[in-house]
C-alpha cells in the first residue's frame, strides 16, 4: 500500500511539473515572476522576505540540535564507522526536513513579535501562513504548508483554525497554541509553541515545554513508547498553576499523543504517549517523530467540540465505484488531490482556490470515507491548555531535533 500511494504522489508531482509555466495554485503557491528575481545574501530584518533556499546556495541547511542517545545500549552509535556511513547515506533525506525547519524557525520568530492582542485570529493566521509560503517558495504539493495553522485557544488544545468569517479576537487573557506544519517534497516539520500575554500562564506553558524536552531526551532507537510517556508525565505533573487565587495541578492531556511522520503522511502509525502506559512498541532507526505534549488545568482529557475546520484526504482509502454521486463532489476531490495530496487542509484553503458552495460536496466526501474531518479538541470550558512540539529524526549515529531554535 505504501508503494501504491507513493506512485499516486509521484503522478501528482509530475502533473505539478507540467504546470510550471501556469499560474500556481492559490492555496499554497507563491507567484513566480517571469524575470528571475535577485535577493540579498542575508535575511532582511525585522521582517524576513528572502526565501530560505537563496541563503543556502549549496542546498546544505543548518542542522538542528544534535543529541547523543541517552541509553547505554545506544552509546556505541556515536563512534561506529558503520553507523557513520549509514548516516551519510541518509543525509539527503534529512536535508529536505532541515530546509523546512529553517523556514519554520524564521517565520515563527518573526510572527512571535508580530501577533498581539486586539488582532483577529484569522488575520494572525493568514499572516503567518503567507509568510511561511513566501519563505519556502510554496509550490503546490512540492513545497509549502503541511497542514492548517493550529490556533487553538484556552481550553481548546488542538485542531482549531478559523474558518472564513470567524471574527474571534485575540485578547490579553488568552493562551494560544500555534501549531505550524511545513514540508519540502513531503518531508514534514511539525512544530508548535504556546503564546500568552499574562504571566499567570507561564507555569502552564513551561510545564509543556519541559515535558516535551524530556520526551525528546528519552526518545531513541529501540526505546519503548511507554518509557517516553512515563518520563513526560513525571515532568508535566510536577507543575501547578495559580489562577484567580486557586491552585491547579497541571495534568497531561492523556488522549493526545506525539506520532511518527512519513513522507506526505503526518500521522504515520506509531503514537508517542504523554502518560505512562503499557505500549511496548519501539522507536526505530531513521524514523521521524513529532514529540508533542499538552498540559491542562482541566480534566486532562479532550473531546470534539465546535465547528470543524481541519480535513485530510484519507491516505489509504480507494474510492468505491458509485460512492461519489455528484459531479461537484468528484470535482472537489480532484481539487483536493491536486493541491493538497494527502496533506491536511482547511476551508480557508479551499476559499483561496476560489471554491464556493462546497460544503455539501465536502460532506459527501467525508461520508464516503475519502476525506476525514478533524474537529477541534477541547478540555472542559473554563480550563486552559498548553502545547510544545518538535520534530526529531533518529539518525544512525545521533538524535537530531530538526526544528530546534533559539526561541525554544
Amino acid at each position: 500500500m505504501q508503494k501504491q500511494n507513493e506512485k499516486v504522489i509521484e503522478k501528482q508531482k509530475k502533473a505539478e511539473e507540467k504546470k510550471k509555466n501556469a499560474t500556481p495554485a492559490a492555496s499554497d503557491s507563491t507567484p513566480q515572476a517571469n524575470v528571475k528575481k535577485t535577493y540579498p545574501s542575508e535575511q532582511t530584518k525585522p521582517e524576513p522576505t528572502v526565501p530560505i533556499k537563496y541563503l543556502f546556495k549549496d542546498n546544505k541547511y543548518p542542522q538542528g540540535e544534535i543529541m547523543e542517545y541517552a541509553q547505554d545500549f545506544n552509546k556505541f552509535r556515536t563512534s561506529s564507522k558503520e553507523h557513520q556511513q549509514k548516516d551519510e547515506m541518509f543525509d539527503h533525506v534529512v536535508q529536505e526536513a532541515r530546509q523546512a525547519a529553517e523556514v519554520h524557525r524564521t517565520a515563527r520568530q518573526w510572527f512571535q513579535g508580530y501577533v498581539k492582542p486586539g488582532m483577529r485570529v484569522i488575520d494572525a493566521a493568514e499572516a503567518l501562513e503567507n509568510k511561511a509560503r513566501e519563505l519556502i517558495e510554496a509550490n503546490g504539493i512540492n513545497a509549502g504548508i503541511a497542514f492548517p495553522l493550529g490556533c487553538s485557544m484556552n481550553n481548546c488544545a488542538a485542531h482549531y483554525t478559523p474558518n472564513g468569517g470567524d471574527e474571534t479576537i485575540i485578547t490579553a487573557n488568552d493562551i494560544i497554541k500555534f501549531d505550524l506544519g511545513l514540508h519540502i517534497n513531503g518531508r514534514i516539520i511539525d512544530c508548535a509553541w504556546t503564546m500568552y500575554w499574562d504571566d499567570k500562564f507561564k507555569p502552564l506553558a513551561m510545564a509543556a515545554k519541559e515535558a516535551t524536552n524530556m520526551g525528546i531526551k528519552t526518545a531513541g532507537i529501540d526505546v519503548r513508547m511507554s518509557d517516553i510517556g512515563a518520563s513526560i508525565q513525571e515532568v508535566m505533573e510536577s507543575y501547578e498553576v495559580e489562577l484567580n487565587g486557586k491552585t491547579y495541578p497541571v495534568k497531561c492531556v492523556a488522549n493526545l499523543n506525539g506520532h511518527s511522520i512519513e513522507r506526505y503522511k503526518i500521522h504515520a502509525g506509531k503514537t508517542v504517549p504523554i502518560v505512562k502506559n503499557n505500549d511496548n512498541t519501539k522507536m526505530e532507526e531513521n524514523e521521524f517523530y513529532a514529540i508533542e505534549t499538552f498540559g491542562s488545568t482541566g480534566r486532562g482529557h479532550v473531546d470534539h467540540e465546535g465547528v470543524c475546520s481541519h480535513y485530510m484526504r484519507d491516505f489509504d482509502k480507494k474510492i468505491p465505484s458509485g460512492d461519489l454521486k455528484t459531479q461537484k463532489a468528484r470535482d472537489l476531490l480532484k481539487t483536493i488531490e491536486t493541491n493538497f495530496s494527502t496533506l491536511a487542509f482547511c476551508r480557508r484553503y479551499l476559499d483561496r482556490l476560489g471554491e464556493d458552495k462546497y460544503m455539501v460536496a465536502l460532506k459527501s466526501l467525508v461520508n464516503a470515507g475519502v476525506v476525514n474531518e478533524y474537529p477541534p479538541l477541547c478540555d472542559v470550558k473554563g480550563s486552559y491548555t498548553s502545547q510544545y512540539e518538535h520534530t526529531i529524526v533518529l539518525r544512525p549515529t545521533c538524535k537530531e531535533v530538526i526544528s530546534r531554535g533559539t526561541d525554544y
